[in-house]
């Protein structure tokens, strides 16, 4: 029986390397499956925070700003993604979303005075609220709606994000 389990177990470990060099290799060649745009592209004349997907960021060293935000503006009916900390640091509130002139930032923009609007040409349209420790608080009576004038708005699909 012994003389069976060293060549036994050397079978199996060459078995295992062959495997894990077959599906390496596979990993290698194939071609990376790219994610979808991530947003569905529909007719409309105006824009509705509960069309508009955020995530908050808090980049100051006050704890639970970005949930107290992220609070505030769910309750104005913004569907809130993620709420988390940043490294990056930023001298004023700042949105970030595929253009500044984009109608969910323009929205997002109406409830937070004096931020600055950035676009980094992100495909998602999700909306990336970027605040310190100077973050003055968001303007309750800001308009729910916006008017699109294009015609077109990009909706976030469930689930679609992007990397901070």
């Amino acid at each position: 029986m012994r003389r069976w389990v060293t060549p036994v177990i050397l079978i199996l470990l060459v078995a295992v390397l062959a495997f894990g060099l077959w599906w390496g290799w596979r990993m290698l060649t194939h071609p990376i499956d790219r994610a979808p745009n991530g947003c569905v592209t529909t007719s409309a004349s105006t824009l509705t925070t509960s069309q508009v997907q955020v995530r908050v960021l808090n980049s100051g060293t006050v704890r639970g700003r970005a949930a107290s935000l992220a609070q505030d503006l769910g309750a104005k009916g913004f569907p809130v993604v993620s709420t988390t900390n940043t490294s990056t640091t930023v001298d004023v509130t700042t949105i970030v979303g595929a253009s500044a002139d984009d109608p969910e930032v323009r929205l997002v923009a109406g409830f937070l005075p004096g931020a600055k609007a950035l676009g980094d040409g992100r495909t998602s349209h999700l909306v990336d609220i970027v605040i310190n420790d100077s973050f003055g608080g968001m303007r309750q009576d800001a308009p729910t709606s916006i008017a699109v004038p294009a015609g077109t708005i990009c909706v976030p699909t469930a689930g679609s994000s992007t990397t901070p």
